[in-house]
């Protein structure tokens, strides 16, 4: 009876889930084929007969002035001196700005001259990956709310050839497999990343891991459960890449235990503007009554300011017990709303509060001369972001003439800050100790000897260059073109 019982309710189960199986695969056959028709209405073939390749970028802070950008306006570059039948698109949530004021962006910030037109796709939906929408559970509503932004961006437009360059990994699949796209992505950062999962299991408290949680086992039990399986999602949605590029050798390692796309991913370095900070005279240091440390970041949470004005404040109370010459921090970087603001005022309480706003700058939203002044008279260039991805500013400061001395993690660790043919490049650090003593021991270094690992640092900069990013990237995209 039992067993009559289960059979009479298995059957129609298992009947009925195979009808559901069928109509969503009938329905996904019938969407792409429908856009597979629209993509020939979007793009008729032109006087020869011969459609253009049509190469779309998925970036919806395009206008936004940052690293990621200028990887995106190279990449954009790239493509247009290689190959010539080509249309590049660029999917945008930059509706406040017009298509000249974007390019015109693109060339003022980082000198980059497209050769050709850029078709821009606006987006109205951009407010869907805005992480203040999602006050909880942000990471899977960005990304849940990324493949309806990236829907909205395939009716517009139905490319051959998809990009991510901003890290919304969730679009891959839709292009796929409903656009019929070939397929390919930037990382600069993977959305979730075993370290990330390590600081819940382990309780630790951090900025996104509030101390509410870590306090509680429950709490923290819940989130690993949820930070595992969204993990496990993150993967499967990666693995549908084509083409697989990340920033630095930190990203790879964790792009390669997430997806296990081994075959098709490697490490394309972001192009950094060394060239303008190579044109700064790399002289002897002069005598001088002032001496600066110059820190150069946006005011984000995790760059962990705060670290550097303690480390700062510590090292400072033992020069003056040493009579050494003065020493100023000026902390560099731009605020990109009012949370950002607020942070800034919080450091500056605590400057106050360790006794040091005397010897510590704020300098926000600068032009990039005054940028370059800074650091060609500084002393130490100083960053403090833990497991940093890979750390443009860190390029910046050690191109610029600086002694850098970086985060003992992330791409400073694997990738920046390394030996140069057996000859040191800079320093790193681990916490408000190691800082603080590092930071001395740099300036008790006779000229002689700093000046000679700044030399190390300038000649292994090059790796980052415009031109060198060009060549790999177009090495690492070459499959999406065959």
């Amino acid at each position: 009876a039992c067993f009559r019982l289960l059979c009479w309710l298995l059957v129609p189960a298992l009947l009925l889930s195979g009808i559901l199986s069928v109509c969503v695969a009938v329905l996904l056959w019938a969407v792409r084929l429908w856009l597979r028709v629209r993509k020939e209405q979007q793009s008729p073939a032109g006087r020869a007969g011969q459609r253009p390749l049509l190469v779309a970028f998925f970036h919806p802070y395009c206008n936004a002035g940052g690293g990621g950008e200028r990887v995106l306006w190279c990449a954009v570059r790239t493509l247009q001196k290689k190959y010539k039948n080509i249309t590049c698109v660029v999917y945008t949530g930059d509706r406040d700005a017009t298509e000249e004021d974007i390019v015109e962006g693109a060339f003022r910030r980082f000198n980059i001259k497209l050769t050709h037109p850029v078709k821009f796709v606006f987006l109205e939906r951009r407010y869907l990956v805005e992480a203040s929408l999602y006050p909880h559970f942000t990471l899977l509503g960005q990304s849940v709310g990324s493949v309806f932004l990236g829907w909205e961006a395939l009716l517009k437009c139905v490319p051959d050839v998809y990009i991510d360059s901003m890290g919304y990994a969730f679009t891959l699949p839709l292009f796929k497999y409903l656009g019929g796209c070939r397929v390919g992505c930037y990382v600069h950062y993977p959305t979730i990343s075993t370290d990330m999962l390590a600081v819940v299991r382990n309780q630790d408290t951090t900025f996104n891991n509030k101390a509410f949680i870590t306090s509680s086992s429950l709490f923290s039990s819940f989130k690993l459960v949820y930070y595992y399986l969204f993990a496990f999602l993150y993967g499967l949605v990666g693995s549908c890449s084509d083409v697989v590029m990340v920033n630095s050798s930190w990203t790879l390692n964790h792009i390669l235990s997430l997806w296990r796309a081994g075959a098709c991913t490697s490490v394309v370095y972001p192009p950094c503007d060394v060239q303008a900070f190579l044109d700064i005279p790399l002289a002897e240091e002069k005598s001088t009554a002032e001496r600066s440390i110059v820190s150069v970041s946006q005011f984000r949470p995790e760059k962990d300011h705060p670290l550097q004005i303690r480390a700062f404040a510590k090292s400072l109370r033992e020069k003056r017990l040493r009579q050494q010459p003065s020493l100023k921090l000026i902390l560099i970087g731009g605020c990109r709303n009012q949370q950002d603001e607020d942070r800034v005022n919080n450091l500056k309480q605590l400057c106050e509060e360790l006794g040091v706003s005397n010897n510590v700058m704020f300098r926000i939203n600068i032009p990039f001369e005054e940028l370059k002044n800074h650091l060609a008279e500084a002393t130490i260039g100083l960053h403090t972001m833990w497991n940093e991805h890979f750390g443009i500013g860190v390029v910046e400061c050690m191109a610029a003439g600086t002694v850098i001395l970086a985060h003992n993690s992330g791409g400073p660790k694997l990738d920046i800050v390394v030996p140069y043919e057996g000859r040191p490049t800079g320093f790193l650090a681990e916490n408000e100790d190691s800082y603080a003593e590092t930071m001395a021991s740099i300036l008790s270094m006779s000229p002689e000897k700093r000046l000679e690992i700044r030399e190390n640092a300038r000649q292994s900069v090059h790796r980052f260059s415009d031109q060198h990013f060009e060549e790999t990237f177009l090495l690492s995209v070459e499959p999406l073109f065959k």
